[in-house]
C-alpha cells in the first residue's frame, strides 16, 4: 500500500469524489481520502491522502486556503455561481473605487451564511439535496476569516481577486455578499484554489500525470511522507526500551536519546524509534514529565 500525500490539481468537471475514485483505480488501493471539497466547476489544489496518511484528512481540511476568483457583478443566482438559475439581473452602476472599497471591507472575520447548494447537513440531509427539492431552510451564520483579499483586475462587470481565508469559507457566498453590499448583486464566475496549507498549485499534479508516474514506477517522486507534514515539530528519537510503548500508542516518560532537554509544556513533537520509523505526534506534559500521544500513524504489518 502507498502511504503519503499527493498534491492533486483537480480539473474542471470532476467532483472531489471523482478524483478519489479515479485514484483508487490508478493506485490499486481503497484507502484514499481528500482534504476539503472543491465544486465540480472549480479547479486547483486538492491534497489527497493515501494509506496511513488518511489520518491526516481532518488536520489538512482545517488549514487556511488561498483562491483566485472571478466575480460577476449584476447577476444573482440560486447557487451563487454562474452554473445556477439566474434570479436577478441588475445594471452595474458602481465605480471601480466603490468596488474596491466594498471588497476590502470584507478583510476581517465576518458571519457568513452557508449557501443552500452546499454539502453541509441539516437534520441528516445535505443542503444541496434540499435545494434540489425546492426547499430552503434556515442556516446559522458561521464566523469565517478573510485574512487577505487583493483585487487583481477590475473590468466591470467582472472583478478578479485573490482571497486568503480560513477553513469553511465559501467564496461563492463571499462574492454574493460583496454584491449585496454594492447593491447590484453578484455571483462567482470562476474559481481556482491556488494553495491549501503547505500545498501550492505550482507543485500540483493532474490525474493523468499521477497515472504516468504509476506506470513508470516513480510515484514516490510526487509523494509527501506523513512525517514531512509536521516539520514544524521537533524530532525526538526514543530508545529501544520504549519500543513496546510506541507500538501500542502508549505515553512514555522522559529519557529518550535525543533532544530531551528543553521541552515546553504542551509542545508537540515527532517521535521516531532508533531505526527511523515514524510513530506519530506526541505532546510533552511537564507535570507528568512525559510524552502523550496526539496522533498515532504507526501500523503493524
Amino acid at each position: 500500500m502507498i502511504h503519503g500525500v499527493i498534491n492533486i490539481y483537480k480539473e474542471k468537471g470532476y467532483t472531489s469524489h471523482d478524483v478519489v475514485a479515479k485514484l483508487r483505480g490508478i493506485l490499486k488501493q481503497k484507502k484514499i481520502g481528500h482534504t476539503g471539497t472543491l465544486d465540480p466547476d472549480a479547479e486547483g489544489v486538492l491534497p489527497v491522502c493515501l494509506g496511513r496518511a488518511t489520518k491526516l484528512c481532518d488536520l489538512l481540511t482545517d488549514k487556511d486556503k488561498t483562491y483566485r476568483a472571478v466575480m460577476l457583478l449584476g447577476t444573482v443566482t440560486d447557487t451563487q455561481d454562474t452554473s445556477g438559475t439566474v434570479l436577478q439581473e441588475k445594471e452595474v452602476c458602481v465605480s471601480e473605487k466603490e468596488v474596491q472599497e466594498a471588497i476590502q471591507s470584507f478583510e476581517d472575520t465576518y458571519d457568513q451564511i452557508p449557501p443552500m447548494y452546499s454539502a453541509l447537513k441539516v437534520n441528516g440531509k445535505r443542503l444541496y439535496e434540499l435545494a434540489r427539492e425546492g426547499k430552503e431552510v434556515e442556516r446559522k451564520p458561521r464566523p469565517v476569516t478573510i485574512f487577505e483579499i487583493k483585487t487583481e483586475r477590475i473590468e466591470l462587470p467582472r472583478v478578479t481577486m485573490t482571497v486568503k481565508c480560513s477553513k469553511g469559507t465559501y467564496i461563492r457566498t463571499l462574492c454574493h455578499d460583496i454584491g449585496e453590499k454594492l447593491g447590484c448583486g453578484a455571483c462567482m464566475e470562476q474559481l481556482t484554489r491556488t494553495k491549501a496549507g503547505r500545498f501550492s498549485i505550482e507543485e500540483s499534479f493532474k490525474i493523468s500525470e499521477v497515472e504516468q508516474k504509476m506506470r513508470e514506477g516513480t510515484i514516490d517522486e510526487i509523494l509527501t511522507a506523513v512525517d514531512q507534514m509536521f516539520l514544524n515539530c521537533r524530532k525526538v528519537t526514543a530508545g529501544q526500551e520504549y519500543q513496546k510503548l510506541l507500538e501500542n500508542g502508549n505515553p512514555f516518560a522522559m529519557g529518550c536519546q535525543e533532544g530531551e532537554e528543553d521541552f515546553q509544556d504542551q509542545e508537540q513533537i515527532r517521535v521516531y524509534n532508533e531505526n527511523g520509523v515514524f510513530y506519530g505526534i506526541y505532546r510533552f506534559e511537564k507535570e507528568r514529565n512525559g510524552f502523550w500521544p496526539v496522533k498515532i500513524f504507526f501500523e503493524r504489518g
